[in-house]
């Protein structure tokens, strides 16, 4: 099975997400939570750190375990593993256009739906 890890960047009170582009194979044209996909070798947390240099351009330096569920994009099944970043270093930029058209900060108001709800409640309870 696939396994995912994406990063919740919470900074006063607002939340980074990324847009996905239209073109994902997976869950496209939705904001999300930046991350991909876990490869062989790693552990989630250096996957979490690889992905989000890799899409943002920033370094982890502090990441604490959020949740874990089953997505299923398209045909198949993934295990998703939401993970909070409260410190980093650089300031995050979209460096990875090919994955998202845009990246945005959202207040706990103004997250919309992510890819799975518990996700999306695991990261408001973590803002507020």
């Amino acid at each position: 099975m696939v396994q995912v890890v994406v990063g919740a960047l919470v900074h006063e009170g607002r939340v980074l997400l990324a847009h996905r582009s239209p073109d994902k194979h997976a869950f496209p044209d939705v904001w999300d939570l930046p991350g991909g996909v876990v490869e062989a070798g790693e552990s989630e947390e250096q996957a979490l750190e690889r992905e989000l240099r890799e899409e943002l351009g920033v370094r982890v330096t502090s990441a604490s375990h959020l949740c874990r569920v089953t997505v299923r994009p398209g045909a198949g099944e993934a295990v998703l593993s939401a993970w909070l970043v409260r410190e980093w270093e650089g300031t995050p930029t979209n460096v990875a256009p090919e994955e998202h058209v845009d990246i945005g900060w959202f207040t706990a108001e103004d997250v919309p739906p992510l890819v799975h709800p518990h996700v999306r409640a695991a990261v408001l309870g973590a803002m507020g």
